[in-house]
């Protein structure tokens, strides 16, 4: 799908608070409300906007703790790699998941109510699973940004 300038200022505007109304994004980009629905919407069926959701802060739901978990498969197969892919997708205490390059061959967000929470979660998700070979946890002590804002170039569109 190619993007225009104000597709770019609309998804700049929105990725951070999608809370406006479409009158108000209209103001903000010099568009009808009509208008900026149409683009919106197109936006959304393309796939370019994934999601709207609330960023939720994990300590008001009783999960203080948040862990970046690097995990080294057993092989790196492509049915092991896609079936630890499908096992991420399940599991609710992975927040974020990445198949990466480097030491590990994935890099997980991992959230838990505890220690001993999290230690029940590397049993039943780490330990008894063959196909992962060693996993490295470090314990986030402070979160200093959470988001899932991309950095938009105005300079890329026309």
């Amino acid at each position: 799908m190619q993007l225009d300038r104000l597709d770019a200022r609309l998804l700049s505007i929105v990725q951070t608070h999608n809370r406006h109304s479409s009158e108000e994004l209209g103001t903000m980009v010099g568009l009808s409300a009509t208008a900026v629905q149409r683009r919106l919407k197109r936006l959304r069926d393309a796939g370019v906007i994934e999601a709207e959701v609330a960023v939720v802060k994990p300590k008001s739901v009783g999960r203080p703790i948040a862990m970046l978990v690097l995990v080294t498969l057993e092989r790196e197969r492509a049915d092991i790699v896609d079936r630890f892919k499908q096992s991420i997708r399940q599991t609710p205490e992975v927040m974020n998941g990445y198949y990466v390059t480097g030491d590990a061959d994935f890099v997980l967000i991992v959230t838990a109510e505890s220690m001993e929470d999290y230690e029940v979660f590397t049993r039943k998700f780490f330990y008894e699973n063959p196909d992962i070979k060693g996993f490295k946890t470090m314990v986030v002590m402070d979160r200093v940004k959470t988001g899932f804002s991309v950095p938009i170039d105005f300079d890329h569109f026309s």
